[in-house]
């Protein structure tokens, strides 16, 4: 099982296109200004091309760590000691990815880890830091359902993209 750097690299990106509907002001984007205590012109002054290259950076790295998360024979794999040693790996690893190779390899079986990662990991992390940074609930619901649906697209492109 090789590393799927072009689908690491469209789950990175997909970041930017849910940003772009979810902060949309049609859909979340007014409330989440509200909430945020910025208004438009305020938003327009930021250093777009720091923002939005810092904002794939990061987003790289999360979709870089997801195929560990998202795609079960990674453990396997991991077990070997990673690519470079399977050659060299015992017959029941062989033995272990003939069977299971492609098991729960599927678009379905990575939303669903990528939401339960959303769900249980990145939502408690934003609603811990709006707690603590006095936002409202809206404000924490909007964050954090943007990153359910992120990490849920991300979990599917790259368990799925074989």
């Amino acid at each position: 099982m090789e590393f799927n750097l072009l689908a690491v690299l469209v789950a990175a990106f997909s970041s930017f296109v849910v940003g772009f509907i979810w902060y949309n002001p049609k859909v979340f984007g007014t409330i989440w200004m509200k909430e945020a205590g910025i208004t438009e012109e305020q938003s327009g002054k930021g250093n777009m091309l720091k923002i939005f290259g810092l904002t794939f950076i990061y987003s790289l790295m999360i979709a870089f760590l997801m195929p560990t998360i998202v795609i079960h024979q990674m453990g396997a794999m991991s077990m070997v000691g990673g690519p470079s040693l399977v050659g060299t790996a015992k017959p029941s690893y062989l033995a272990f990815i003939a069977d299971y190779g492609d098991a729960f390899r599927t678009y379905k079986h990575g939303a669903l880890h990528g939401f339960i990662l959303g769900l249980f990991i990145a939502s408690p992390i934003i609603s811990i830091n709006g707690l603590f940074e006095q936002r409202s609930w809206k404000y924490m619901a909007i964050q954090a359902g943007y990153w359910i649906s992120i990490l849920t697209i991300m979990g599917a492109i790259i368990c799925g993209w074989k």
